[in-house]
């Protein structure tokens, strides 16, 4: 089993802005549902975002809304995370998941393959 790989994690103002990658190679099909998922220190782990590849139908954490976007270049197995406005509560360990299917996307359950995390910390 291949593992995605994610990047673009690090430390950044608050006010910030990150773009996380996630790379799902090996895998002819990658959906239906992808998705972000984060964990922060003492916390259970959340999600963040999610696409449901067949109509690339995204939907979000109340909490993230009208700040992050969740794209995919197919044609590359790249998924990304476009963060703006960060504040402290962002601060987490961030997880690409994949293969996901038989149940709701925001559901981390249904997801086959899992990366092994970046950090983000956002600083004031």
């Amino acid at each position: 089993q291949v593992q995605p790989v994610e990047s673009g994690g690090g430390s950044v103002q608050a006010g910030g802005s990150l773009r996380l990658s996630c790379v799902v190679s090996g895998y002819r099909y990658t959906g239906p549902c992808m998705a972000w998922f984060r964990q922060a220190p003492g916390k259970e782990r959340e999600v963040v975002a999610t696409i449901y590849t067949p109509h690339d139908r995204t939907s979000y954490a109340e909490s993230v809304k009208g700040r992050f976007t969740i794209a995919r270049d197919s044609a590359r197995n790249l998924l990304y995370l476009q963060m703006n406005s960060l504040t402290s509560e962002d601060t987490a360990t961030y997880y690409c998941a994949a293969r996901g299917s038989g149940g709701y996307c925001y559901n981390q359950e249904i997801y086959a393959v899992w990366g092994q995390g970046t950090q983000v910390t956002v600083y004031s």
